[in-house]
């Protein structure tokens, strides 16, 4: 199979959707791999490296025009869209239920288009979460940076100091994004809490923090009870392929302190705060009612070398399935792949994505839209 990876446009996005040693592996098993040039060297790979593991090198039209299969790790932004078309697999995060124009261009263009986010197993979600776990990380350091008077904010020091008090830090949702930005807070020393839905989950979180994060169930008036002591509210809420439940109103910022800090993990699907909107590194905080908010949209990005590594681990086998067996025959024999199919033949394949266009063509029943 013709596999091409391409150079990440989106603004100060520097990962790369295969690293040379999965290229490598690639080519062992007959597949030929065109990566553009330049694609990795933000991530830390040079064209040198992929060419010594059996890649060839060429343009950025090149390589879109020559893939079969097509792997990223950004959606398509609006320049690319010229590019789609219907004999291409595109694989990568597409989150089209926060993205209109990229869900018409997919379905005008035919492409088939696999996100990463919607592939599921027996393990949950297994190419979200390696940048989910990353993201939650950085959502700590995130916190520990903008509650300094430098990063902006009041002048907190996240884990306090011997005889003063440490910053509150609310996390809401207690998947692996919030589990993984509740160990770094918490092994900052700070006084974190997290909230919930699932009874389940709770007792989970509940034995693996044993009293060094607050685990509580999240209804209206515990999270407003949480939300006027925090100093930090993360968001880490997810339903796969659909955009993101608000869980916090803009009526419900009068109640946070003045200058609190939310930090919404959640934005590539939409947001989790009703007052959300996508940020950059470059200009990450801005400002609603007195409260600051932190929206970066592609925060795996920020540390490229880690994200590709760890994103790479993952989607590797699903890659060789479907350049080993091909597109059709991978997907009819993979039910994880097949979740992930978002966008097919000029029509929508996700009930998530079509619950979110319902005037837009559909696979999807009405049954599934439940």
């Amino acid at each position: 199979m013709r596999i091409s990876v391409v150079t990440e446009i989106k603004p100060q996005e520097a990962r790369v959707g295969l690293t040379p040693a999965g290229a490598a592996d690639l080519v062992r098993r007959g597949h030929e791999v065109t990566v553009e040039a330049g694609a990795g060297v933000n991530a830390g790979y040079s064209d040198q490296q992929y060419v010594a593991a059996g890649a060839k090198i060429a343009s950025q039209a090149d390589a879109w025009a020559s893939a079969e299969l097509l792997v990223k790790v950004k959606e398509p932004i609006a320049a690319e869209y010229q590019f789609l078309r219907p004999d291409l697999t595109l694989f990568t995060y597409l989150h089209l239920a926060a993205d209109r124009p990229l869900t018409e261009a997919l379905l005008n263009a035919g492409t088939l288009g696999i996100a990463y986010e919607t592939v599921q197993d027996e393990t949950g979600l297994p190419l979200l979460t390696p940048m989910s776990e990353v993201a939650g990380r950085l959502a700590a350091h995130a916190a520990a940076t903008h509650l300094t008077r430098i990063g902006g904010g009041p002048g907190i020091l996240l884990g306090g100091s011997p005889g003063v008090a440490p910053a509150r830090v609310l996390i809401i949702g207690g998947g692996v994004v919030g589990t993984q930005a509740a160990l770094l807070t918490c092994g900052l020393q700070a006084e974190v809490t997290i909230l919930d839905m699932s009874p389940r989950r709770v007792r989970e979180l509940g034995v693996q923090f044993a009293g060094r994060a607050r685990v509580l169930m999240s209804d209206i008036a515990t999270l407003e009870a949480e939300l006027a002591h925090a100093d930090v509210v993360i968001g880490a809420v997810l339903v796969p392929g659909r955009a993101a439940p608000k869980v916090v109103t803009r009526d419900q910022l009068k109640i946070l302190k003045p200058g609190a800090l939310l930090i919404d993990v959640a934005i590539d699907q939409g947001g989790a705060f009703e007052t959300s909107k996508a940020t950059t590194y470059e200009s990450p905080i801005f400002e609603v009612d007195g409260i600051r908010h932190y929206c970066v949209a592609n925060m795996p990005g920020g540390v490229p070398q880690t994200s590709t590594r760890a994103l790479t681990n993952a989607t590797l086998p699903f890659i060789r399935q479907l350049a080993d067996h091909g597109v059709e025959d991978a997907l009819d024999g993979s039910s994880s792949l097949t979740l992930g199919v978002n966008t097919r033949g000029g029509h929508i394949a996700h009930p998530g994505v079509a619950d979110a266009f319902p005037d837009l063509p559909s696979f999807v029943s009405d049954a599934a839209l439940v």
